[in-house]
Order: structure tokens, then C-alpha cells, then sequence
């Protein structure tokens, strides 16, 4: 079994900074990716920032500049530093991480229960 945590959510004013968190745990294999999504309501999920092989970058046009992406290889962690919010990355932001359980070949996505940013104006 596999499990996304995600930490670091909050309310924040318009220009500050938030750091989020996400733990992948349970018996995995290996980790391609991770990555965060976002969902604010009445909108459909959107990618935010996916790193690949720990070192590999992507980043959505509307956060590049601003977002960071990182990973922490021994604790299977993605954090996701957050500068200069706005208003409009209000949402709920979703871990994701395409992974290898043990003793199985094929990967496969999984996805975190999300948290919440809030920016204000």
C-alpha cells in the first residue's frame, strides 16, 4: 500500500510564501515522478510542477518564477516552496507521484488527498 501526505497549507496575504509538503510512504520500489496539482472550485485540476528523476524540472507557465520544486530522495518527500502568491493560486493543491510498488514492474500514479492555500487580498 501506498500513501501521499500533504502539509503546509494555509492562508497567506497576496505576495508572501508558503512551503508545501508531500510524503509518498509504504513499500515502494522506486519513484519517477512527483509532482503537485491544483484545484480550485468550479475549475478542473490543473499541473503545477512535476520533478523528474530528482532533478528534472516542469513547471505550469503561471507559476514559473515564483513556485520551486525540490525532493528529498532518503524521506520519498516533494516539497513545493511557494513566493510571491496571489490571489488566483487559490486552490486545493494535490501530491502526485508516478511510482514502482516492490516486486512490480509496471508504474503507476497515485494522488494525495490534497491541501488547501488560501491567498487573500
Amino acid at each position: 500500500q501506498v500513501q501521499l501526505v500533504e502539509s503546509g497549507g494555509g492562508l497567506v496575504q497576496a505576495g508572501g510564501s508558503l512551503r508545501l509538503s508531500c510524503a509518498a510512504s509504504g513499500s515502494i520500489s522506486s519513484i519517477n515522478v512527483m509532482g503537485w496539482y491544483r484545484q480550485a472550485p468550479g475549475n478542473q485540476r490543473e499541473f503545477v510542477a512535476t520533478i523528474t528523476g530528482g532533478s528534472s524540472t516542469d513547471y505550469a507557465d503561471s507559476v514559473k518564477g515564483r513556485f520551486t520544486i525540490s525532493t528529498d530522495g532518503a524521506k520519498n518527500t516533494v516539497y513545493l516552496q511557494m513566493n510571491s502568491l496571489k490571489p488566483e493560486d487559490t486552490a486545493v493543491y494535490y501530491c502526485y507521484a508516478r511510482l514502482r510498488r516492490e516486486y512490480t514492474v509496471r508504474y503507476s500514479d497515485y494522488w494525495g488527498q490534497g491541501t488547501q492555500v488560501t491567498v487573500s487580498s
